[in-house]
């Protein structure tokens, strides 16, 4: 694919530059260099960015947001279906029952509503399948369901796409499911729209640019935390008869842990791995690309820790979520044979998912061969501290925006400091080009800044994280 394509990938994450004080927070936890400090902001390359929101937590200023559809969008449609994962009922306190949950969801204005996870027997099945029928290699194969580590490999580790397995996600599991009872209703699909109430930002740049098939089947997806809010302040106050739960005949034990880590490993047969949090998975990915992990089976990677239940749009702290979340699903039957859901299976199949890889130093292989040994080059000269002062998070991130022209060597301060001492560069220009790479007036005294004596504790932590551990 070449770099233009990468391009037109939707992607989720912003950044809001009037908030962002180029910390390099997020610099220094991308797993895949997506951020530069240019001109004083921090900047996404989209063609690196997995949406993966680590970002989003790691800066205390609050300044990588989540674009989303808004919600007033659902009255485009006369049925209106929310699509919601089994984390996003977790997520509530015990003394906040389920029907209360969907109830508030029609008082926001939906008509129908749809737990994502079911009938997951169908997915099981399929997967199954592709493991027994489609795939012929003596490697595992990985979970396709975490979007931010489908597109994790499809940049970093491009080489084992082909180890993914080739089935659409639960939440196009379930729009299908839903689409087949509209019918059955004798609802027009057209005066139909499906919402999908997300945890994660990937799964909005999945749903807006998904992989392995043209369009997805949901037309709209929603921020999590702006629904969780809602429920959450209304929920208290509803009293009388709740309304039914009219989409929940195949919920089962194994759809509500699905988005937890081992949700799906407990479903296979043979030796599976289980990997949550994108640090982890990026260890385990390298070592899947050296040969490594033959006598594996199945690996299930998911990028937020604990699963789904620590998405970043959720609300509430991820343990006591998933603690509910197993404790709920033990009121639930297992998975039943998904046969004569044939139809539904078929749905789910999706096209090989092709590389997309990072470093894309030029569309000429010779070219490109000729610019990485000019930046292997580079490397030479640079100290290797990976100090991020440059705006770049490390020495060779670095090398590779200077062969494509979006950096110079006088980015780096040890250089700016070795050549003023030999007399190449006077100090005045080293400071200019220190300002045009932080912004101007950044090394004035400062006492509002964090940590500082006037810091009044702005941003220090994310909305909602681990604010709720009582």
């Amino acid at each position: 694919m070449n770099q233009s394509k990468q391009l037109e990938l939707h992607h989720a994450i912003k950044i809001d530059p009037d908030k962002c004080r180029a910390c390099t927070h997020c610099l220094q936890v991308c797993p895949t260099e997506a951020i530069r400090i240019r001109n004083g902001k921090a900047t996404i390359i989209p063609g690196r960015c997995v949406d993966c929101g680590e970002c989003h937590r790691a800066c205390p200023y609050q300044a990588f947001y989540v674009e989303q559809d808004d919600l007033s969008r659902i009255f485009d449609y006369k049925y209106r279906v929310a699509l919601f994962p089994a984390v996003f009922v977790s997520q509530f306190p015990e003394n906040i029952s389920e029907e209360q949950i969907y109830s508030v969801l029609k008082q926001i204005g939906f008509t129908h509503t749809c737990e994502v996870e079911q009938p997951i027997s169908v997915l099981i099945d399929s997967i199954k399948d592709f493991a027994k029928n489609e795939y012929d290699s003596e490697s595992p194969i990985i979970s396709s369901f975490c979007p931010a580590t489908v597109r994790l490999i499809q940049v970093k580790y491009p080489a084992l796409t082909d180890h993914l397995v080739l089935r659409n996600a639960p939440h196009d599991l379930a729009a299908w499911y839903v689409r087949q009872r509209l019918a059955a209703e004798g609802i027009d699909p057209s005066d139909a729209g499906i919402f999908y109430i997300t945890p994660c930002a990937a799964k909005i740049a999945a749903v807006k640019s998904p992989v392995g098939e043209k369009k997805s089947i949901v037309d709209g997806i929603i921020n999590m935390s702006e629904i969780y809010n809602q429920v959450m302040a209304k929920a208290t106050g509803v009293t009388g008869n709740f309304h039914s739960c009219d989409c929940r005949n195949e919920i089962s034990r194994e759809g509500i842990l699905w988005s937890l880590p081992e949700g799906e490993k407990a479903a296979f047969d043979g030796k599976s791995l289980s990997v949550d949090g994108m640090h982890n998975v990026i260890r385990i990915l390298e070592r899947l690309e050296d040969g490594d992990l033959q006598d594996i089976d199945f690996l299930e990677l998911r990028a937020c820790d604990e699963g789904c239940a620590g998405g970043i749009m959720m609300t509430s702290n991820r343990f006591l979520t998933a603690d509910r979340q197993h404790k709920r699903a033990e009121k639930f039957p297992e998975a039943q044979s998904s046969a004569g859901m044939e139809e539904l299976a078929e749905k789910l199949r999706i096209a090989p998912v092709q590389p997309r890889p990072m470093v894309h130093l030029d569309t000429d292989m010779e070219k490109a061969f000729a610019k990485m040994e000019k930046a292997r080059s580079i490397m030479c000269h640079l100290p290797g501290i990976d100090c991020g002062a440059c705006g770049a998070p490390s020495c060779l991130a670095l090398a590779e925006d200077m062969v494509r022209h979006e950096a110079r060597m006088t980015d780096c301060i040890y250089i700016q400091q070795l050549w003023q001492k030999e007399g190449k560069i006077s100090a005045e220009k080293a400071f200019r080009n220190l300002e045009k790479r932080w912004g101007e007036n950044r090394f004035d005294v400062d006492c509002s800044k964090r940590g500082a004596k006037n810091d009044n504790g702005f941003g220090l932590m994310n909305e909602g994280e681990d604010a709720d551990l009582y």
